[in-house]
């Protein structure tokens, strides 16, 4: 049995296809202007890479993300809140809280034994703490995506960021360059405060270990070193790329509906 997970992200289009509930392909693009172009694109490779002729090979597709409505050769679709749930779980079945930082929103949600989501919570009202974010401080300081993850953890006497907006986090950080405070200070000031605002949503829902971080921002080493500070816990590295988990899930929830149509 062949299928297809399409996740179409604000940032990224991801794509799985999975044969008898194994990863042959993943791809992840960044996002075009219109969804539905994101999701063929990146299927169409990921297809291609699965070393298969066409979307025909494929027996379902589930659709999910911010662009799962526009995803036109989807089965059906599946909200990206269920679908990262299950790709964690499938991951490492002992993840208990997922913590989901995608491009334009957070999310934290608390799974069950079998990777259902029992309860969740979302920031999708600010940008702070969000791929967006990190994205804005990065060009601000001028040290890529990368840079800010490695410069994080050289810092030794974070610097206090007060501003919870990630307009007028940009000024302050702005303002504290000028002042001459150490790069490395900022950055892992910065981390400190994004951890500050997830640690206050994980409580919502109720710290439970296994932790692991899903999305983009999942890579960004010097983001989970704060979070663990912040909750106290460790965070568990996902053995697969953490930023394919939506698309996984949702290549898992398609090999689920595949075998009921059986």
């Amino acid at each position: 049995m062949i299928v297809g997970g399409c996740d179409v992200g604000s940032a990224t289009g991801k794509a799985v296809v999975m044969r008898d509930g194994e990863i042959v392909s993943y791809v992840i693009i960044p996002s075009t202007t219109k969804p539905e172009v994101t999701a063929r694109l990146v299927m169409d490779e990921a297809i291609e890479k699965a070393s298969l002729s066409s979307i025909e090979d494929l027996d379902y597709i589930v659709g999910t993300g911010y662009g799962r409505l526009k995803v036109p050769f989807a089965n059906e679709n599946v909200s990206e809140i269920t679908c990262h749930a299950h790709g964690a779980h499938w991951m490492s079945p002992t993840v208990r809280t997922v913590i989901d930082i995608g491009g334009q929103d957070c999310k934290v949600m608390s799974l069950d034994d079998k990777g259902k989501v029992i309860e969740f919570v979302m920031n999708d009202r600010c940008a702070a703490g969000t791929g967006r974010f990190f994205e804005a401080m990065a060009r601000a300081l001028d040290c890529g995506l990368e840079g800010l993850s490695s410069l994080s953890l050289q810092g030794n006497h974070p610097a206090t960021i007060t501003s919870q907006c990630s307009v007028f986090a940009e000024s302050e950080v702005i303002t504290l360059v000028n002042e001459g405070v150490e790069l490395v200070d900022i950055v892992a000031g910065l981390h400190n405060s994004i951890a500050g605002r997830l640690n206050s949503m994980v409580r919502k829902v109720g710290l439970v270990e296994d932790v692991a971080l899903t999305g983009g921002c999942a890579k960004n080493d010097g983001l989970a070193r704060a979070l663990e500070n912040k909750l106290g816990v460790s965070v568990k590295k996902l053995p697969h790329d953490p930023q394919s988990a939506g698309a996984v899930g949702a290549a898992l929830i398609a090999k689920e509906k595949a075998k009921a149509q059986a």
